[in-house]
């Protein structure tokens, strides 16, 4: 067998660079080589010791060589010449230690022979050492997860990892609820500058904060303190902070109890004295100096009879039960009543003095008080007799106090709101007694001795909780019978028409909506009367002789109509009559007729003979119809105009015609729910044109739907319905897909840089999936996020302005611009709107239109470019539709305009290409 390396490969005339890439790739190694035509294996000097055998047989080194290399050797025949292998393999020494060797070996053809050269190493003490730091990253882990404080890592902002003990601190239920929001989420908003500014000072990986207090924010909205230290570190390669956090609400707690305790000795209002067993005086609190006029420094060492100016001997008081009244004086000589407790110490007494001169006082006074109060005040005893009454019970319950002294405490009868009479047992002053609980305020009506009645709001209170019931009572009440009659002139004026006295349009909405549930099998008649030219009698004679008018119209309208039949006013010359169980088409129109003869008599006003006809509209309601009272008033609107339009002094009943027009709604709005899958939406494109240059810069994307029965649907029919039904979302989303595949398709024509401009819904804004939505679109298209602008309308953003800055900003994030479109027909300021991140700002066309032609439209326009520019925000005007306008918009520096005088919407297929200029 040939040992050294020029032997071992001599005989398969092996290139000596071969043998040197291989022994270059390890550190310490036996080479060995495989002949695949002889099937000799060789091996250099020093593989006894790698396999754990010194001074083995040769047999055995070999058995142990050729099954750690079978796996090479088998692959290596089935390969290409100078193919490289590589394997590790573990095997057990005669000792039962467990080894780990590394195999790299190659293929080689000499001109005689085939076969395999190779170099095992010994990698033993590296796997030893993979496997310490696996068992080391594990304890780590355990600690961590284990750990009974907070430890987290955030990485730029976000929380990357969080503790179960973390999770438990926040409020959570699982880590999940806590990772990839930011941090600040967590930390109250006192303690987020110092946290920013610790970890700002930690530049270096493994630097560490001081340890410091912090406020953090749970889930459930509470509060945690804790000690944190911060460290920074690393986190999937990348610079992180981890934060090590120790509850510490408990141990602030009791550090406030102590607080506490010292803080109630110093401010107790109460003087506490402590003394020898001798009576010396040992601590004088601040509330004593307050009481007694002396500071602690003159009264501390002093006999404490001499600073309270009276006899003081705490034993005598503990032996009368621990507390005693007495007078005391202070420094300056004025009388004290005061209240003594005293306490027995190890080495003397404790006293607690408390001033009651001025309650002692308030108790003289309190006679006076009561007998001086507007609100009747009775006090009944344990027994339910009357102990006393002030001079206000004795005026509003019409008794004298000597009349009732020892009577019972049912002075008078009692009534509920309905006038039912109130049992005894119910009485408020009854179920205080009994209960002990207070009886709050209640309205009653009261039968007075002298037969008048009257209404009070009462209420009833235990003097005294303590003890067995039954309890003494305090009885307060007040007269409110003025009141009830303004509450019910009030009830009425909130359900009336001031002018007419009938029933205001409130009434009648919340008749008609009980109207299709009320009357099972019978019709319910909606007259919606309109008096005819009435504005030119208010115009021309006043509104006092057009009211006048409105109330003998009124008075008719009553007289006119059925016996329960509802009449009410809904607002200048509208009137509406509610006719029940009405029997059908023809009884309605019979009413109808009857009311419209009425009103049209001659109306004799300040001596003015006026002629005034009426229009009505007829709506019947059957039983089950699920109409609101809005919407049956809205369609018998709709027939009164109808009728109108036939020329005055008419009527007309809601029927086919104006049915089939809700039809249509209702079916536009269920086909527009698969509008979008059947083809029928698609995109027309409006160029929008750099004022600068004259070439186009962008496109606006506007839906179309052409309907298959009804044919092209105006944009302003079905965007509403899809709005209100909240199809606006799918609707919105598909327009988005649509339009930036179609602009990529304009930019790969002829137009690498053109932009697209597409509208946001109110509705949009709150749906959770837009920035998803526009995300995927941007990604699916790969067209760049800065070339879509969205716009959404003033007053969509001002409908719910945090949801709108939030959705807006998300947007921001992807990259998108943002415009505001039809600036000035809404309600906000630019103020409001600068708070949001806007790039673009499009004035209405409603402003464009009146350039040239009214100053004040151009005064406008200038102040609305100016304002736009100095909060660098770029203006496009819309509508655009004549060269003077577009002259007068690049005179006043506008960036960019769009309109029929620029180019009109048009479907992709037909987009003109770009002007070469």
């Amino acid at each position: 067998m040939r040992y050294d390396v020029n032997g071992l490969t001599s005989g398969a005339k092996i290139d000596q660079e071969l043998v040197v890439d291989l022994a270059l790739s390890v550190d310490t190694a036996v080479m060995w080589w495989s002949d695949f035509g002889t099937g000799e294996l060789t091996w250099t000097p020093g593989l006894d010791g790698l396999f754990g055998l010194p001074g083995a047989q040769e047999q055995h080194i070999r058995a142990k060589l050729e099954e750690l290399v079978a796996p090479l050797t088998s692959a290596a025949r089935a390969a290409s010449v100078w193919q490289d292998f590589a394997l590790e393999q573990s095997f057990f020494t005669p000792e039962g230690e467990t080894r780990w060797v590394h195999l790299r070996a190659r293929t080689c053809v000499g001109p005689d022979t085939q076969g395999m050269l190779g170099i095992i190493t010994d990698v033993t003490s590296r796997h030893e050492h993979q496997v310490a730091l696996t068992d080391l990253a594990d304890r780590y882990r355990l600690l961590v997860e284990l750990s009974p404080e907070a430890i987290a890592v955030h990485q730029e902002g976000l929380v990357v990892y969080a503790n179960p003990t973390t999770v438990r601190s926040l409020g959570a239920s699982s880590a999940g609820q806590v990772l990839g929001r930011p941090i600040t989420e967590f930390v109250h908003a006192d303690s987020t500058p110092e946290m920013q500014r610790r970890i700002e000072g930690l530049a270096d990986p493994g630097a560490a904060s001081e340890p410091a207090e912090a406020t953090l924010k749970r889930l459930d909205g509470g509060t945690v303190d804790v000690e944190s230290v911060s460290v920074r570190t690393t986190w999937e390669g990348r610079p992180a902070f981890q934060v090590i956090m120790r509850d510490i609400t408990e141990q602030k707690a009791a550090a406030a109890a102590l607080r506490y305790q010292a803080a109630l000795v110093t401010h107790v209002s109460d003087a506490l004295i402590a003394t020898t067993a001798a009576g010396v005086v040992t601590s004088w609190n601040p509330a004593a100096e307050t009481v007694y006029g002396f500071t602690a420094a003159d009264a501390i060492g002093q006999q404490v009879a001499e600073v309270v100016g009276a006899e003081l001997d705490p034993e005598t008081i503990l032996a009368a039960g621990g507390v005693a009244r007495a007078t005391h004086r202070r420094k300056d000589g004025g009388l004290l009543d005061v209240r003594v407790s005293a306490a027995q110490m190890d080495a003397g007494y404790v006293l607690v003095c408390a001033d009651e001169t001025a309650r002692r006082r308030a108790e003289q006074h309190f006679t006076t008080v009561v007998a001086a109060l507007e609100e009747g005040v009775v006090v009944v005893g344990p027994t339910g007799l009357v102990e006393s009454a002030n001079p206000a019970a004795e005026r509003i319950l019409g008794i004298t106090e000597d009349e009732v002294m020892g009577e019972s405490s049912s002075l008078a009868e009692l009534y509920d709101e309905s006038g039912a009479p109130i049992p005894e047992a119910a009485y408020p002053t009854a179920l205080t007694r009994r209960t002990g609980l207070p009886q709050n305020t209640r309205i009653v009506q009261v039968r007075r001795p002298d037969g008048r009645t009257i209404w009070i709001s009462i209420a009833c209170r235990a003097l005294d909780m303590e003890g067995d019931p039954p309890h003494a009572a305090v009885i307060s009440f007040t007269d409110i019978t003025d009141r009830r009659m303004m509450d019910a002139r009030l009830e009425y004026e909130a359900t009336h028409d001031a002018l007419t006295g009938l029933a205001n349009r409130t009434v009648v909405i919340n008749r008609l909506s009980r109207a299709g549930q009320e009357r099972a099998g019978r019709q319910t008649a909606v007259l919606f009367v309109d008096l005819d030219k009435f504005k030119v009698i208010n115009d021309s004679l006043g509104h006092g002789v057009g009211d006048r008018v409105l109330q003998i119209m009124g008075t008719r309208l009553r007289h006119g109509a059925r016996v329960g039949d509802l009449v009410g006013r809904l607002g200048g010359d509208e009137f509406a009559v509610i006719a029940d169980a009405i029997g059908g088409p023809d009884e309605a129109v019979e009413l109808a007729e009857q009311l419209r003869r009425l009103l049209s008599r001659p109306v004799l006003v300040d001596g003015r003979q006026l002629h005034i006809d009426a229009s009505i509209g007829i709506v019947l309601v059957s039983s089950g119809d699920a109409r609101e009272g809005e919407d049956i008033l809205r369609d018998a609107d709709l027939a009164m105009y109808q009728a109108k339009t036939r020329g005055r002094g008419r009527y007309a009943i809601f029927d086919v015609e104006l049915r089939e027009r809700t039809q249509r709604r209702l079916q536009l709005e269920q086909d527009l729910r698969d509008a979008a899958g059947a083809g029928q939406l698609w995109l027309a494109y409006q160029p929008i044109v750099d004022l600068r240059t004259g070439r186009r810069t962008a496109v606006e994307g506007l839906l179309r739907w052409t309907h298959p029965r009804y044919g092209v649907v105006p944009p302003g029919e079905f965007i509403p319905l899809a709005e209100e039904s909240d199809l606006i979302n799918l609707v919105g989303a598909y327009m988005l897909r649509t339009a930036t595949q179609e602009t990529l398709r304009l930019r790969e024509q002829d137009d690498p840089d053109l932009a697209l401009t597409v509208n946001l819904s109110a509705r949009q804004l709150d749906d959770p999936a837009l920035v998803p939505d526009v995300r995927a679109a941007l990604a699916e298209t790969e067209l760049p996020a800065g070339a879509v602008c969205m716009e959404i309308t003033e007053s969509a953003v001002m409908r719910d302005p945090d949801v709108a800055a939030r959705t807006l900003a998300a947007l921001r994030e992807l990259g998108v611009r943002l415009a505001i479109d039809d600036f000035g027909t809404g309600y906000s300021s630019l103020a409001q709107l600068l708070r949001l991140p806007l790039d673009t700002l499009k004035i209405d066309q409603s402003f464009i239109a009146g350039l040239g032609r009214s100053r004040d439209a151009d005064a406008l326009v200038t102040s609305i470019i100016a304002m736009a520019h100095a909060v660098d925000l770029t203006v496009v005007a819309e509508g655009v539709e004549t060269a003077e306008q577009l002259d007068f918009l690049r005179g006043l520096d506008c960036d960019l305009a769009q309109g029929f005088h620029l180019g009109r919407p048009t479907p992709v297929g037909e987009f003109p290409p770009q002007d070469p200029r």
